[in-house]
């Protein structure tokens, strides 16, 4: 709790340690297991199937290392001093004013993002994962609770690592990066399986964008020169792409239940996007979209959520276009874009209601995520 707020964390990272497949995954893939990276301090990368990633930016800056660590090292030294193990994380949650933390991953971001991976690999780096997160989780198991990830690369496996998650592991969320794989959209009823088991389970599918991988990106990702640019631009149009293909693809349609989480890529951007896409619903809609009976502002407050950042002022406009109950925080810790210990306590600086600020850091995370409070 923080000024009399209670907070929940919808986007809580992890650090993973490097060797985490290879103390985790089935034996049987443990040559082929992903191996985390530790070419420099704090390096996210990681090798899967002969690729490194995150893909180096197009024109690397030298500069740009030293500035990052500078950073990093001055505002992480007592997670850093104990590898932000679980007992770390639990501090930083208590530093913040965080109640309830979802665990999201860092590496694990990185570790399925490859188009034509074996589909019995990828689904054995999964469950790795997963079994690491569920026993990070125990430090504090009724305040951090992990959000799954899933392999797409296999719809049947994917449903049944899901069904594991929830049932066996007690984990809140799964998630996929909004990258489609191997070809297919998200909209795809190759995927009907997986949107059904989530609204069975009654929890998120949470899309998280990261950074270059294997995988499809928003068009301009190739040409992007600098990090600020990628993060910039990336973040949030992978989230812009998969909400408009799902809506318009039918999926909200098909599965009226489903909650779909929308994270990491700012907020603001959601009243824009969904007016624009109601001009075109109107516009060649009973061509395109037939199944769509209700318009994707209808759709998204019905069954969707954006993630909104510490310091997103200009989100002080959500309310006026009936977003209000659909908009989640996250601290984004322990990444470079944050503002940790103080991103609570920034979040209760921005020109917000207190209603909003209620909501944002509480009542729709907990509605998210299916917290009986």
């Amino acid at each position: 709790m923080k000024n009399g707020f209670k907070a929940m964390d919808s986007d809580m990272h992890v650090m993973e340690p490097c060797d985490l497949w290879q103390r985790y995954i089935d034996k049987k893939y443990l040559d082929r297991a992903p191996i985390g990276l530790n070419r420099h301090k704090r390096d996210l990368g990681v090798q899967v199937d002969g690729k490194i990633m995150p893909k180096p930016t197009p024109r690397p800056n030298p500069e740009l290392r030293p500035l990052r660590e500078k950073i990093l090292n001055t505002r992480y030294q007592e997670e850093e001093a104990r590898d932000f193990d679980n007992v770390a994380q639990v501090r930083a949650m208590d530093k913040e004013g965080l109640d309830i933390a979802i665990l999201y991953p860092s590496r694990g971001l990185f570790v399925l993002a490859v188009d034509g991976l074996d589909p019995d690999l990828a689904a054995a780096i999964a469950k790795a994962y997963n079994d690491w997160m569920f026993d990070f989780c125990k430090v504090a198991p009724d305040r951090m609770f992990g959000a799954g990830i899933i392999a797409p690369h296999d719809v049947s496996s994917a449903v049944e690592e899901t069904r594991r998650c929830v049932k066996e592991l007690g984990f809140k969320s799964v998630l996929v990066r909004p990258n489609h794989v191997n070809g297919k959209m998200w909209s795809d009823p190759y995927y009907d399986p997986l949107w059904e088991e989530c609204q069975k389970l009654n929890i998120p599918i949470g899309f998280h964008e990261a950074g270059r991988v294997y995988l499809p990106q928003p068009a301009i990702s190739e040409l992007i020169p600098s990090f600020a640019m990628f993060n910039t631009l990336s973040f949030p149009m992978a989230n812009m792409f998969t909400c408009a293909d799902m809506i318009y693809g039918g999926v909200m349609e098909r599965f009226p239940k489903l909650k779909v989480a929308y994270l990491e890529g700012n907020c603001s951007w959601l009243p824009w996007l969904l007016w624009r896409m109601e001009e075109y619903g109107e516009l060649t809609g009973v061509a395109e979209h037939p199944q769509m009976k209700l318009t994707p502002l209808e759709y998204f407050q019905r069954q969707c959520w954006g993630a909104v950042e510490c310091d997103e002022h200009v989100a002080k406009f959500i309310p006026e276009f009936g977003l209000e109950d659909n908009i989640v925080f996250s601290t984004d810790y322990p990444h470079l874009d944050v503002k940790y210990p103080h991103a609570v306590e920034s979040l209760l600086k921005q020109p917000f209601s207190d209603q909003m600020k209620r909501k944002f850091l509480w009542d729709n995370c907990a509605r998210l995520y299916g917290f009986g409070y």
